[in-house]
């Protein structure tokens, strides 16, 4: 009967894969960044295995491309650019993470991360800056013309992170700061023990709202 349930689960392949970053770049100019770091995280009860696959293998040298992740706890992936060179500028590569039970052959689920290599870092933010600028430039026009309108809604409209967002911050915030369970030192009740799981859902989420926040 346990396998006729879990075998569903085990066709769909869909189980969430928590990895951070989600895209590498890599710097001609600069040799710190050619050596990148992914973290796999498992906040799941059962152990994982994984298997780092690429589209271009030969450019990369991945240490540590399989291994095992244990319940509730991460591990880091170092990504080596070996390959450096003009023609390689601007091309798209991909790495592809795959996790599975131990006892299994098939994929659970899967992560694909995005890699780029560029040739200096001074350029690539020049660059940026100068495309945040124009499209700032371009807001700044549109938004002229439009406050000679409705100038009570675009106040609203520009007051930065909604009030929501910055509630489930704190919230996040709040949770990591509560003890963890078995901590029988803390004076905090025990209903409000959160387990190593819950965390790092919490640190997980807290991360996305920190780049919603920046961006707006």
């Amino acid at each position: 009967m346990q396998q006729q349930k879990r075998q569903p689960e085990l066709v769909e392949g869909n189980l969430p894969v928590f990895v951070f970053p989600t895209e590498l770049i890599f710097y001609a100019d600069d040799q710190s960044t050619h050596k990148q770091v992914l973290t796999l995280y498992n906040p799941y009860e059962f152990a994982l295995k994984f298997k780092v696959l690429c589209t271009t293998p030969n450019k990369y040298v991945v240490v540590d491309a399989t291994g095992a992740v244990k319940p509730q706890c991460c591990v880091d992936i170092v990504i080596r650019h070996r390959d450096v060179r003009a023609s390689y500028f601007g091309v798209i590569d991909k790495f592809r993470l795959q996790v599975s039970e131990q006892s299994q052959r098939k994929a659970l689920g899967k992560k694909e991360i995005i890699s780029t290599l560029l040739p200096s870092a001074k350029e690539q933010q020049q660059q940026k800056e100068e495309e945040e600028k124009r499209i700032k430039e371009h807001l700044s026009e549109s938004v002229f013309f439009e406050q000679t309108l409705c100038q009570p809604e675009n106040r609203t409209a520009s007051s930065g992170p909604s009030l929501l967002t910055v509630f489930l911050g704190i919230v996040c915030i709040a949770a990591l700061m509560l003890p963890t369970l078995g901590d029988l030192e803390s004076l905090v009740p025990l209903y409000l023990h959160l387990s190593v799981n819950q965390k790092l859902v919490a640190a997980y989420v807290l991360g996305l709202i920190t780049m919603v926040i920046l961006r707006t």
